[in-house]
């Protein structure tokens, strides 16, 4: 089933919306983080990606403010595509999501931040917020 006929929110948030991309290899995962994020009427999931390389094209195309880049993804890895991501879109911010516990790897490649899978529920939310109202990146 296409993630794109699941809640599709295009123009939902209006001018001001958070645009987020979704990119990690798990359909479901897409699609419970797509259900998930749409609870923030002031964000609006613009695109998803199946795989690193999908999400750099899209990036490109589409200019999200965030990412949630998985880490072990088909193609290209979260890693090498967070590394073109910040070369092609270098404000876009970088949030990995991840079974594996990586947040100083993730720091190395650029990412803004980490969250655990096993604890998206109760902190992707503020872990957006607080990447959005930062500019710092996470200490390598």
């Amino acid at each position: 089933m296409p993630t794109a006929a699941v809640g599709s929110d295009h123009g939902r948030g209006g001018l001001n919306s958070l645009r987020l991309l979704i990119a990690d290899d798990n359909e479901y995962v897409r699609i419970a983080l797509r259900l998930l994020l749409m609870k923030r009427r002031d964000w609006d999931i613009c695109e998803d990606a199946a795989n690193g390389r999908e999400a750099i094209s899209k990036v490109s195309e589409l200019s999200p403010d965030v990412v949630l880049l998985d880490v072990v993804m088909p193609v290209m890895n979260g890693f090498e595509a967070a590394k073109e991501i910040r070369r092609i879109a270098p404000a876009t911010k970088l949030v990995f999501i991840s079974m594996y516990d990586v947040p100083a790897i993730a720091g190395v490649v650029g990412a803004d931040a980490f969250v655990s899978k096993a604890l998206l529920p109760w902190e992707l939310f503020a872990t957006i917020d607080r990447v959005m109202g930062q500019s710092q990146q996470l200490p390598s």
